[in-house]
């Protein structure tokens, strides 16, 4: 199926915001809208696009290609008389689409969950779907927003003037060729909108709606607007599974540091090996055992912890995700744990030659390990289940401990901690899976 998208506007109210770039190349936390629509739609399985382009067309073809950088094929027609109503936009796909297919809106932010679920709805061959927020949220601007009336699950008007409405239109829409052919009787009438060719459908019993229910999404019209997805999509980064102090402490700081991130060219991988460093560094540090060279330990395994948060922040901001990416970074923070609890332990016995202490040590770095191995399974059935566990001591615990026993010159006792409490939770994921 392919997705036609409409992105033809100047969209003037952003005329300072996107310096003098169209409206569908104006940046969201390291991405152009369009670019985000794109990408989301892909997540949710299309990978055929028809842009529709409009003000600064060539910029907008620069910047995308054909579409081969992001995995997609993408065709380009233009419409010159872009600063007509949309609904002329949305002819001019006609030729290129002869089949069912997805229309989208550059300035519409949302999840491809949405996207999902549409697709799985049937449809047909003359009706066509409008997803509509039944209960928008605080961010949505009622006043600018497109209202529909529904009833008995068919649109029966939609305009921004309605007061009976109902519902609000979110621009995603799953339709047939009956779009076209509403869009033409609309605009020899004299309403070039696509609201217009919505109306012609709805006058016939073919206006279908979909219920966006509680998933997310933003109209961008304004600077508000963009300061309101990019608070919602970095709030959207916090994870069912983050422990207390991921959630609390190192999250909040990490997504101020990834909102920086998103701007570079960096990868989630290099970050992971970024983050990797720091904790070899910190080991260096803890081996050399005096009290100085542990505090510096201390903080820089904190610091670890905290950019450790960025490479997936950025990931799912730039929609960088990967299988590969995910296990690369797994596999580098087992590694720096070891490393972590070897200098650790190292520097301890340098100080005071007692053989426990590698006794202690292997206990603390077996605890951290299961702690880590076990999590894997626990998460995956409480993320089945939609629920948040009731406790998670994970590695985020784990790294401010040793930040704590560092400023506090208890290294010793750290590490007696951190083998009692990790072997513990390991014992009592087995206990809890085994009821699940």
């Amino acid at each position: 199926m392919k997705a036609l998208i409409i992105a033809a506007g100047r969209g003037s109210r952003l005329k300072d915001f996107t310096d003098n770039e169209p409206k569908p190349l104006a940046q969201l936390l390291g991405l152009s809208l369009i670019e985000r629509v794109v990408l989301t739609a892909r997540e949710a399985g299309i990978t055929e696009f028809v842009i529709v382009t409009g003000y600064l067309s060539e910029k907008i073809k620069t910047k995308l290609g054909n579409g081969e950088k992001y995995s997609v094929k993408i065709n380009y027609i233009e419409n010159k008389e872009w600063k007509k109503g949309n609904g002329i936009s949305v002819l001019q796909g006609k030729d290129l689409i002869n089949e069912k297919f997805v229309l989208l809106m550059t300035d519409h932010i949302f999840e491809a969950d949405t996207l999902k679920r549409l697709l799985k709805t049937k449809l047909s061959d003359k009706e066509c779907i409008l997803v509509v927020d039944k209960t928008p949220k605080k961010h949505i601007d009622l006043n600018d927003a497109t209202k529909v009336k529904i009833e008995n699950n068919k649109i029966v008007d939609i305009g921004k003037g309605i007061k009976d409405y109902n519902g609000i239109d979110c621009g995603m829409f799953l339709c047939n060729q009956s779009l076209f052919n509403a869009l033409k009787e609309s605009i020899k009438k004299g309403d070039e909108t696509l609201s217009g060719g919505i109306r012609i459908l709805s006058k016939k019993g073919e206006m279908r709606y979909f219920d966006i229910k509680e998933n997310f999404w933003i109209d961008i019209d304004t600077k508000k607007d963009f300061r309101e997805a990019e608070k919602i999509l970095c709030k959207r980064l916090t994870k069912l599974t983050d422990g207390p102090v991921s959630r609390f402490l190192n999250r909040p700081i990490s997504i101020k540091i990834s909102k920086l991130l998103v701007k570079t060219k960096l990868t989630p991988n290099s970050i992971s090996f970024f983050s990797f460093a720091l904790c070899l560094l910190s080991s260096y540090f803890f081996s050399l055992g005096s009290y100085l060279y542990v505090v510096i330990g201390g903080l820089l395994s904190q610091s670890a912890s905290i950019i450790d948060g960025c490479d997936g922040e950025v990931a799912r901001l730039k929609f960088q995700q990967t299988e590969y990416g995910a296990w690369f970074d797994a596999v580098l923070d087992r590694y720096a744990d070891a490393l972590i609890i070897l200098g650790m332990t190292y520097g301890l016995w340098r100080l005071h030659g007692n053989a426990a202490v590698w006794i202690i040590g292997f206990i603390a770095l077996a605890g951290s390990f299961m702690n880590s191995y076990t999590a894997t399974k626990y998460d995956s059935i409480f993320k089945k289940s939609g629920k948040k566990p009731k406790v998670r001591l994970g590695r985020d615990i784990r790294l401010l401990l040793i930040m704590i026993g560092a400023l506090s010159n208890q290294i010793f006792y750290t590490l007696i901690i951190l083998g009692i409490i990790t072997n513990a939770e390991t014992i009592r994921r087995l206990y809890t899976l085994r009821k699940t």
